[in-house]
């Protein structure tokens, strides 16, 4: 029988990363593949170089799909894809997702819909899909959603994002009771602050950024590495026991 770490082991598995292409997406892709996972990496950029080369320095296989998330029109041929390609589906991390920021008197209808299709509608059906792999071929498998502080807090000025990550956490609940007794694991990381593009208008404004900063017990604004050991123990036999939970990876943020 192998030691602890043994269990935080990933090889031979493949998993599907939405969102690849930079940032949180591509940290979580490249330390599945440090783990042992290959890799398909989707994204709506045209080419996700960076994070294939990495994933390959890792020594695992990297697959591309470029897709629109905001559509549930690419699933099918990701999951067709990546049985063609790896011959398999182990892990399926739902990163993929975009923010609008507008006062909720002036929030336009697309931008609702904008957000709420990629950061929930496709977020579930993908899910789905992966998960009905899982069923038909009587396999265990590890979904992990990526959440949000604001799957707990109201924020301000990101109405759809708050009500999609609320929905979010609240999917990752419902679809554990549904799906752990076919052996799937399904959890969500809520990142904090984290120093990614998304974050851009908020660290530039000085105000916002030492509030924010005077809030986080850690003192700092967390970076993309800091998710790299969550995604990897929730995708690893480490957490098999582990379902319907929402992990903060937020420097103390919700502590406060």
């Amino acid at each position: 029988m192998g030691g602890i770490l043994e269990s935080f082991r990933l090889d031979g598995k493949a998993a599907i990363v939405t969102g690849c292409h930079k940032g949180l997406g591509q940290r979580m892709a490249t330390a599945l593949a440090e783990a042992g996972a290959d890799i398909v990496g989707v994204s709506f950029s045209p080419e996700a170089a960076e994070t294939k080369a990495a994933v390959e320095a890792a020594g695992r296989k990297f697959v591309y799909v470029s897709a629109d998330l905001r559509s549930t029109k690419p699933i099918q041929n990701i999951i067709e894809t990546t049985l063609a390609m790896l011959g398999r589906i182990d892990i399926l991390v739902n990163n993929a997702g975009i923010i609008k920021r507008n006062d909720p008197l002036e929030f336009s209808e697309d931008d609702w819909d904008e957000v709420m299709s990629i950061n929930l509608k496709t977020l579930f059906f993908l899910s789905q899909a992966v998960a009905r792999h899982f069923v038909a071929q009587k396999k265990p498998g590890k979904i992990i959603n990526v959440a949000s502080l604001l799957s707990f807090q109201g924020g301000i000025r990101v109405p759809s994002y708050t009500a999609s990550k609320f929905g979010v956490r609240g999917l990752t609940m419902l679809l554990a009771n549904e799906w752990a007794k076919y052996g799937i694991n399904v959890n969500a990381i809520a990142p904090g602050y984290m120093a990614t593009d998304i974050t851009v208008q908020l660290r530039e404004d000085p105000e916002r950024s030492r509030a924010i900063l005077e809030r986080i017990p850690a003192g700092r604004w967390g970076k993309p590495e800091d998710l790299a050991g969550a995604v990897v123990y929730l995708a690893s036999p480490a957490s098999d026991y582990v379902n319907g939970t929402t992990l903060a990876v937020d420097g103390g943020w919700l502590a406060r």
